[in-house]
């Protein structure tokens, strides 16, 4: 029995190796994903099923626009845009979608992940899909609009930080208080990471001042992302998560 074992796993291994795909230590298959020589776009088509998440790799500069398309009859098929470096924490504004454009904010791989949403994928749903990711030119103003917030908040380099911002992490629980720090590249683009009193963080990203979503992940479950400004107050739900701030925290002064 332990050879048969042993058999079927070198089989998987060199299956996923003959595909050009690896197994992380955390279950998310990666696969390389490969431009022909001239092109500015890459298609690929591929099938996911329950918990299964794969990643698809490509390199990019900062100031290029990446566009992602995903065409599936299972409209719980879903990808998220993350940067390099990260394992968790998406693009600002890119998670859960079917489709999306943005500026990309530094050099480096970067991450298209598919997979199912919670429901589809706790009753073990199938999805085939067709995804195509496009890259285009540095639109340099846009590149030099605050691509690095993301990538200096996550390191913990930030312009401002605080103690005391009213947040609660489930519906219909009392405002306590977190504490925050933000990365800010001017003009109202930032990105805020929030700090639970149990040490869960949530990141906030903002363009023009405008809160453009959060880093949630099918892992929270509601992803519903809402945002309204009364007078100079923000006021954010991200999941069943509830923030207030105000503009200061995002411009500064």
């Amino acid at each position: 029995m332990k050879a048969l074992f042993l058999v079927r796993g070198l089989a998987l291994s060199l299956a996923l190796s003959l595909g050009g795909a690896s197994l992380a230590a955390d279950g998310i298959e990666s696969r390389p994903l490969q431009f022909a020589k001239g092109a500015s776009s890459a298609t690929v088509k591929g099938s996911i099923q329950g918990r299964q998440t794969i990643d698809y790799k490509l390199r990019a500069k900062a100031g290029q626009t990446m566009k992602v398309n995903v065409k599936s009859g299972n409209p719980g098929l879903a990808f998220n845009v993350l940067p390099p470096g990260s394992k968790d924490v998406a693009i600002e504004g890119a998670i859960g979608l079917q489709d999306w454009s943005g500026t990309l904010p530094a050099d480096g791989e970067y991450t298209v992940r598919t997979y199912l949403d919670r429901a589809g994928a706790r009753r073990g749903e199938k999805a085939s899909y067709t995804l195509t990711v496009a890259i285009g030119g540095a639109s340099g103003a846009a590149a030099a609009a605050g691509g690095d917030t993301i990538e200096r908040a996550g390191a913990g380099k930030f312009d401002a930080t605080g103690t005391a911002m009213p947040c609660a992490k489930a519906k219909g629980q009392p405002m306590t208080q977190c504490t925050w720090g933000v990365a800010r590249a001017g003009g109202g683009t930032a990105t805020v990471v929030i700090t639970h009193p149990d040490g869960r963080k949530r990141t906030i990203f903002f363009e023009k001042g405008k809160p453009t979503g959060a880093d949630l992940s099918q892992a929270d479950g509601n992803m519903t992302f809402r945002a309204t400004k009364e007078a100079d107050l923000y006021k954010i739900q991200a999941g069943d998560e509830r923030y207030e701030f105000p503009e200061a925290v995002v411009f500064g002064g």
